[in-house]
C-alpha cells in the first residue's frame, strides 16, 4: 500500500513538473468544429459500408449452405462449403 502512494506522489509531481516547464507562448494545433463533424460523419458511413458489406457477404454465404443442406432424391444440391 506504502508503494502505490509513494507512485501516485511521485507520479503527480512529474506531472506538475512537466506542466511547469512548458513554454506558455505556444499554442497548440486548432481543429475546427466543422472538421471534426467532417472526420465523425466520415467514420460513421465508413463503419455502415463494412457493417453492410459484411452483413451481405455473410448472408450470401448462408443462403449457400442452406441449399446444400436441401436434398433431392437422397443427394444434396450443392457441396458445403
Amino acid at each position: 500500500m506504502a508503494h502505490s502512494n509513494v507512485f501516485i506522489i511521485a507520479l503527480l509531481f512529474l506531472c506538475n513538473r512537466a506542466t511547469a516547464l512548458t513554454d506558455s507562448t505556444v499554442s497548440c494545433y486548432r481543429i475546427e468544429p466543422g472538421t471534426m463533424a467532417g472526420i465523425v460523419c466520415a467514420d460513421v458511413l465508413l463503419t455502415l459500408i463494412i457493417v453492410i458489406v459484411t452483413y451481405r457477404c455473410a448472408r450470401v454465404r448462408r443462403q449457400k449452405i442452406d441449399n446444400a443442406n436441401k436434398v433431392y432424391m437422397n443427394v444434396r444440391a450443392n457441396c458445403k462449403t
